[in-house]
């Protein structure tokens, strides 16, 4: 394993450094040198298990405490988040009750995707934050060098989206309940343009290389012409999760470029942004096309029929989503009559399907073997999270929240605002879930293939001195 290259390219989403070292990049601490090489092949499986990194020293120093400048700064953030809250609860009380609702969907359009986005940082941190504390090396399984981020760094740039995104919030309803409804309509459309010019903003400042990073991801994704690498699907499978922000931040685009901020007048079901749109369900179905042309290529590289199986569940995703938007478009009684029912079944079809690729795939458990005979029934033998419970936790809240994820994906749901706002949320904590043995398989995995690789190296150098002429005596 030493003396294996490591790609330079391959790195993960929001996990380096804005500035890289000089020297050249090492891979848990291996270097040039002789003396290098030697110790890691004495030291290479220990520091797989143990999960140490040279940026963190060990897992025990993980987590720095807070010092008075990041005090001081957690408690502006909590006041000024207050502020805005109280703000933004006076101005919708100011306004006319008739109109309170249909313009608290209008924000809400504008701000709840935009709030997701934040909220997946916020829990992209503490996955990262959990991995230290425990024997999960995340590093190796996204091999990356020791200058990714690290969980303050992330917090920290989930902290500066929430309050940017609150600020405009804020403004915005303020603006409008008194009357300046020009000023309120640009909130909005400033903050949506702020927040893709940082990413894109070329200077090395504001974690530069993994906001680069991002943008390259996000463009492999779209047109896999490359072997997928662990990061890529990883990412979107998360962007997945993600599919009613990423169709919710189209409407609200379309209403900006159609100059429809600060009213009500498009909520006629005709409207060039309302329910009839077909690129509602396209960016609702953007996601997994994605993931599905990341499986074929994955069989294309490697003929492995696993990838087309997988492929086969991200398809079933599309019928759920284009029969729902069909409500718009057909009779009721067509809808009602035929293709509610069919919308049912393919529901019921995907949730079941998601929920064994995740259990049986993604996790590798043992759940649906039905295998009691191990230490661990159910799961697998070797976990590296202490509590064995947190495992049926997963299983069964995945079950339950794979089943509601087809409401908060439906496209003849979308008004339901408050209902998608909770599922929604509840679809990132199953994320968020996943995101932790999802990786911890990857790592056994890496685990596995290590402690097989070592005794084979040594069978064959043995091999090879026993067979030697010089080692027969006649």
């Amino acid at each position: 394993m030493s003396n294996i290259a490591v790609p330079t390219s391959i790195k993960s989403v929001l996990l380096r450094h804005t500035r890289g070292r000089s020297n050249p990049i090492e891979f848990e601490g291996v270097t040039d040198s002789s003396e290098s090489r030697s110790m890691m092949k004495g030291n290479e499986f220990s520091h797989m298990k143990v999960g140490t990194s040279p940026k963190y020293g060990s897992v025990s120093t993980a987590s720095v405490p807070f010092n008075f400048i990041g005090r001081v700064q957690t408690v502006l953030f909590i006041s000024w988040g207050f502020i805005c809250c109280k703000v933004a609860k006076d101005s919708v009380l100011r306004m006319d009750a008739k109109l309170r609702d249909n313009f608290f969907y209008e924000a809400f359009l504008y701000y709840n995707p935009l709030f997701m986005v934040a909220m997946m940082v916020w829990l992209w941190g503490v996955n990262v934050w959990v991995f230290l504390q425990s024997r999960v090396n995340f590093a190796k399984v996204f091999d990356l060098d020791q200058n990714h981020l690290t969980p303050r760094e992330i917090w920290k740039i989930a902290s500066w989206m929430t309050i940017l995104v609150l600020t405009s919030m804020t403004a915005y309803l303020y603006l409008y309940s008194h009357g300046e409804v020009s000023l309120a309509a640009s909130q909005p459309v400033l903050l949506y343009c702020t927040l893709p010019l940082l990413l894109v903003f070329p200077f090395d400042v504001l974690y530069a290389s993994s906001r680069f990073f991002f943008i390259r991801t996000l463009i492999r994704l779209t047109i896999p012409l490359q072997p997928i690498t662990f990061a890529d699907f990883f990412v979107a499978d998360v962007l997945t999760s993600m599919a009613k922000v990423i169709s919710d931040i189209e409407r609200s685009t379309c209403r900006m470029y159609n100059r429809q901020v600060a009213t009500i007048a498009w909520f006629e079901a005709d409207d060039i942004c309302g329910s009839h749109s077909i690129w509602i369900p396209c960016f609702l179905a953007f996601p997994y096309f994605c993931r599905f042309l990341q499986c074929l290529r994955q069989y294309y590289d490697t003929r492995e029929m696993t990838s087309l199986s997988n492929a086969l569940k991200y398809a079933t995703s599309f019928p759920v989503i284009f029969l729902s938007a069909l409500k718009y478009h057909v009779l009721p009684e067509m809808w009602h009559g035929v293709y509610r029912p069919l919308w049912l079944l393919c529901s019921v079809i995907n949730s079941c399907f998601s929920f064994y690729w995740d259990v049986s795939r993604d996790w590798d458990l043992g759940f649906f073997s039905g295998s009691f005979k191990s230490r661990n029934p159910l799961l697998r033998t070797n976990l590296l999270y202490n509590n064995k419970w947190v495992y049926y936790w997963a299983i069964s809240s995945n079950l339950l929240l794979r089943c509601a994820w087809t409401y908060k994906l439906s496209a003849h749901l979308r008004h339901n605002y408050l209902t998608v706002f909770t599922f929604s949320g509840l679809e990132m904590l199953r994320r968020f879930q996943w995101i932790f043995f999802r990786v911890e398989n990857e790592y056994n995995k890496m685990l596995t293939r290590t402690s097989l690789q070592v005794p084979m190296k040594e069978m064959t150098i043995e091999a090879e001195r026993l067979l030697s002429p010089s080692h027969h005596v006649v």
